[in-house]
């Protein structure tokens, strides 16, 4: 049996979902435009230093799913998905899961991004596992809160785990493992399988990569 993992942000997306989606909700007039978006990039910029407070940007990225009802932003999600979530997917990207899928791999998406943004992605992929932070539901609503372990940084390795456990599986039940990322956020997880693939990598994922002879693509 073998196993292939994904990112989505800067790996099977030419682009971020999380930045793109509070972007969309900006150009739509649900955010405030001013003070969102430089909140939106300085979180972008504490990501790839690897300095993000993750209770904080989930505080601002799971807000205006509770500010609204669930049948609007699954319209609002439709309109994202075509004008901006399927343009940053490439056919290189369709083509590397596609490639794994063949071969009868079981696959999953591993993403530190919400589910109700990255549901509707992984699907677009036809991934049918998908490990992302969840937001927080009560009486059909979300609550602006995360449930559970965030899929960011060595939580992915957790989540991951409770992932196979469920299924009866482990690391030990793969002859091969492959994780394919982009940034070193997700060194955790790239040290735990086999295969470590650093997807379009940001400097520092790149430097180690370099040095510790990991195969490295672009996607984009």
């Amino acid at each position: 049996m073998q196993l292939a993992l994904f990112d989505l942000d800067n790996t099977l997306l030419c682009g971020d979902s999380d930045f793109a989606w509070a972007e969309f909700l900006i150009g739509k007039g649900v955010l405030a435009e001013a003070a969102q978006r430089a909140k939106n990039r300085k979180f972008m910029a504490d990501y790839e230093a690897g300095t993000l407070d993750m209770d904080e940007f989930l505080t601002f990225q799971l807000a205006p799913l509770a500010a609204h009802p669930r049948a609007t932003l699954e319209v609002w999600h439709d309109e994202f998905m075509a004008t901006k979530a399927r343009p940053m997917i490439s056919e290189a990207a369709r083509a590397k899961v596609e490639e794994h899928q063949r071969a009868g791999h079981l696959c999953a998406l591993v993403t530190a991004t919400n589910s109700f943004v990255t549901g509707p992605i992984a699907r677009e992929f036809g991934i049918a596992h998908l490990i992302a932070t969840i937001p927080a539901c009560g009486q059909g609503a979300f609550t602006g809160k995360a449930r559970g372990i965030p899929a960011f940084q060595a939580g992915k390795v957790t989540r991951v785990e409770d992932w196979l456990e469920a299924q009866g599986l482990y690391w030990g039940s793969f002859t091969d493992t492959w994780f394919y990322s982009d940034s070193h956020n997700d060194l955790p997880l790239l040290e735990k399988v086999h295969h470590p693939v650093a997807v379009n990598p940001d400097a520092r994922l790149a430097r180690i990569a370099a040095e510790r002879g990991w195969e490295t693509m672009t996607l984009c």
